[in-house]
């Protein structure tokens, strides 16, 4: 008999959101790292409508924790059914269920009932604070929903490279030597103690006010797939949280090379960073230049890098 210990429980948090707004966050799981602190990548392996598999890549301890999940969605009891398999505890899966239920005029009750494997390192007090850790996060998001098109920004920046897609890639991966090639980043430290799993500190420079900014975030690169996802797990005003992807698109002469980023903006930081009677427009305008300009930095030097080497070649 397994001596694994089990944590079994059930927790109820009232949200000033409509259920329907609280049940929408919960099935949208793609989105989490942009809304929820502690996700870094959700992938997204098949959905038929009713069941799907997720890939789920999380903060946990410190770590970088990857999980297989499997969800059954029901929309009409607005309820998800999940088994959740972690890497860390092979053979002892997380079971449970989500579910919202309207509570009045524009509130609702989330309910998490599940049982979770407890780690070797973790005690039940631990377990307990990362699922209110959790749940507040999924309060708070949910509570700002009426005000999510404001505060969320979506862009992309591109370039076309005549050149290798490995060697666009191998620059993009190598972000420690960035220092030298890109004229924003000043100081980069990188981590990698599991294969493809990047913990970064990049220190960067605003190019408009010379302000020295320190962000911090984890990588997880697919070779493979010509893709970098990134999560800043520190960001600067008034940025909130900061979720993006480097990906390549390669055809018979070169490849496209796609820097993608999703934001949601810290509304009470607007006013320190851009004066007095900033709004978020203003904020969304100056993230956007902000962060494309950094970009197209990165970008251009990546195909400088691909067609010099092809030109050293020739």
């Amino acid at each position: 008999m397994s001596s694994q210990r089990v944590h079994a429980a059930q927790h109820t948090v009232t949200v000033a959101a409509p259920a329907g707004v609280v049940y929408g966050l919960l099935a949208d799981a793609p989105r989490w790292p942009v809304l929820l602190p502690p996700y870094v990548h959700v992938e997204r392996i098949d959905f038929d409508g009713t069941e799907e598999s997720l890939r789920l890549w999380h903060l946990r301890h410190g770590q970088v924790c990857s999980a297989l999940a499997r969800r059954v969605l029901r929309p009409r009891e607005r309820r998800i059914e999940f088994d959740l398999q972690e890497a860390l505890l092979p053979g002892a899966p997380t079971s449970g269920a989500w579910s919202v239920t309207a509570d009045g005029d524009g509130r609702c009750l989330l309910t998490l009932r599940h049982e979770r494997p407890a780690g070797p390192w973790e005690t039940s007090g631990a377990l307990e604070t990362d699922v209110h850790s959790e749940l507040a996060a999924l309060r708070e998001a949910a509570e700002r929903w009426d005000r999510l098109d404001e505060l969320l920004l979506s862009f992309e920046d591109s370039v076309y490279v005549s050149g290798s897609p490995e060697l666009v890639y191998d620059i993009l991966y190598r972000i420690e030597d960035w220092v030298d090639l890109v004229p924003h980043v000043e100081r980069a430290e990188v981590t990698e103690d599991q294969p493809g799993v990047q913990l970064t500190v990049l220190h960067t420079c605003a190019p408009d006010t010379g302000e020295r900014l320190v962000s911090e975030a984890v990588r997880l690169c697919f070779p493979a797939a010509g893709r970098i996802v990134h999560k800043e797990t520190v960001t600067p005003d008034p940025v909130a949280a900061h979720y993006g992807e480097w990906y390549l698109e390669p055809d018979a002469t070169g490849v496209r090379v796609v820097s993608g980023h999703q934001v949601m903006l810290r509304e009470s930081a607007v006013e320190t960073v851009l004066g007095g009677g900033a709004l978020l427009v203003d904020a969304r305008r100056y993230v956007r230049e902000w962060l494309g300009r950094s970009s197209t930095e990165a970008l251009t030097m990546a195909r400088w890098h691909a067609e010099s080497a092809v030109r050293r070649l020739r």
